[in-house]
């Protein structure tokens, strides 16, 4: 089982199969990503290898992280994500430092889960943040786009916590699971996968195989 790959999301377009369909894709600029840190069980306590992406300043980070990534001789990376393992047999001792994860550890037809922080669209109401029903739009009404009741009066006197009401909607971390892989141009780092991601252009998302049922 191969580990993930931090990309960045190039935006979306179309590609046709063999029969002429159209296909929307969205493009993603995969790695390469160099293995910053491999963990063990008698070093850390479990299995997990920690993969870099995206170059930046040497000012932008600190001694202590300059130093962690001249262990495995890499550039200044802005990124930092940690990838564990699916089973705990699961054998890690392929990976070393500073081996680059690329593009070609996945293959046209692969199912993937893809992680990402999706757009933030601000403070929205209840209609767009959680799909509720609008009141009547007659004349009299005054009850278009209201709340309505939130809560009992006197017991118990206050509104739950975690009550469905208007706040910031989006900027969280959403995983889209079991997306199909395309395309893979292994030249240019592109990875090419069926529908939409989360985020927008230019945005950070990690790539994963998914999971098989029963893990």
């Amino acid at each position: 089982m191969a580990v993930g790959i931090l990309g960045t999301k190039l935006g979306m377009t179309q590609v046709f199969d063999e029969t002429g369909k159209s296909i929307p894709v969205t493009v993603i600029q995969a790695g390469p990503c160099p293995i910053t840190q491999v963990k063990t069980p008698e070093t850390d306590g479990y299995t997990a290898v920690q993969i870099g992406f995206g170059e930046t300043r040497v000012k932008s980070l600190s001694k202590p992280e300059l130093g962690h990534l001249a262990k495995s001789n890499s550039a200044p990376l802005r990124h930092l994500t940690e990838m564990r393992q699916y089973l705990p047999s699961e054998d890690y001792s392929a990976y070393e430092l500073g081996q680059e994860i690329k593009a070609d550890i996945f293959e046209a037809g692969q199912i993937v889960d893809v992680t990402g922080t999706s757009i933030g669209k601000g403070f929205a109401g209840y209609q767009k943040r959680h799909n509720f029903a609008r009141g009547p739009m007659s004349h009299g009404s005054k009850n278009h786009r209201a709340p309505g009741s939130t809560g009992a009066g006197t017991t118990p006197g206050r509104v739950y916590p975690g009550k469905r009401m208007a706040g910031r909607l989006g900027g969280t971390q959403v995983t889209i699971k079991k997306l199909t892989v395309v395309r893979v141009d292994t030249e240019r780092n592109l990875i090419l996968i069926k529908g939409a991601v989360p985020g927008k252009p230019g945005a950070l998302v990690q790539i994963m195989p998914a999971k098989k049922v029963g893990r």
